[in-house]
């Protein structure tokens, strides 16, 4: 399919993250139609009539890979003018943020399989989704001490040992554990819980979660 000339199509793209406990992973799908046939890509396709960015994202996501977000976040546009070799295809991308553990993938439409991915092994990527993969991870990385998006790949409650392995991991480089525990402690980013870990052999571990936003 070609575009015809002096039409501007709009786009989305996702850029989903999940993190195992040890390693953050990207959701990718691999594509079943031309252009970029075979090769992985970001999920996403485009925008139709009468329907808002977001509810783009949501909709493409849940029918290239079978995940369903309750929130993303708009990570910026890609309007280069050879992004799409089809036409002129400006491209609104999302962030997302899951657990691999809650989701049960299934392709279908313009995807012929989707998968999890490590960060360090990462294939190819069709049209310009290296470059919105790369503006993903700036944002998560960014984020991490400004609000409470990273800390929602941890689930509904955390140790601090996990939300220092889940920093560590997108940083890229080793924290001191008494310096990052009061730093993220002082951030008011998490409040304590009054569970604490069972069934271990070391001094159980209190529970902690995201505190609440103001408006609920």
């Amino acid at each position: 399919m070609v575009f015809p000339r002096g039409i501007v199509s709009l786009a989305v793209d996702c850029v989903v993250f999940g993190f195992t406990g040890e390693r953050l992973r990207l959701l990718l799908i691999r594509r079943a139609v031309a252009p970029f046939a075979g090769m992985w890509a970001l999920p996403g396709g485009f925008v139709e009539a009468g329907e808002t960015l977001r509810a783009a994202a949501g909709r493409e996501l849940s029918e290239e890979s079978g995940v369903a977000l309750a929130a993303v976040e708009e990570i910026g546009a890609f309007d280069a003018l050879d992004r799409d070799p089809r036409g002129r295809v400006v491209s609104v991308a999302f962030l997302g943020l899951v657990r691999p553990e809650d989701c049960v993938l299934a392709s279908r439409c313009d995807a012929a399989e989707a998968r999890w991915f490590d960060l360090d092994a990462v294939p190819a990527l069709a049209f310009d989704h290296g470059a919105i993969l790369r503006r993903g991870r700036d944002r998560l990385r960014d984020a991490l001490w400004s609000g409470p998006l990273g800390l929602r790949l941890l689930g509904d409650a955390f140790t601090l040992t996990d939300a220092q392995r889940l920093y560590e991991t997108i940083g890229g480089a080793p924290l001191d554990v008494r310096n990052f525990r009061k730093r993220l402690l002082a951030t008011g980013l998490v409040v304590p819980l009054a569970a604490r870990q069972r069934g271990v052999a070391h001094r159980a571990a209190r529970y902690y979660a995201c505190r609440p936003s103001p408006s609920g």
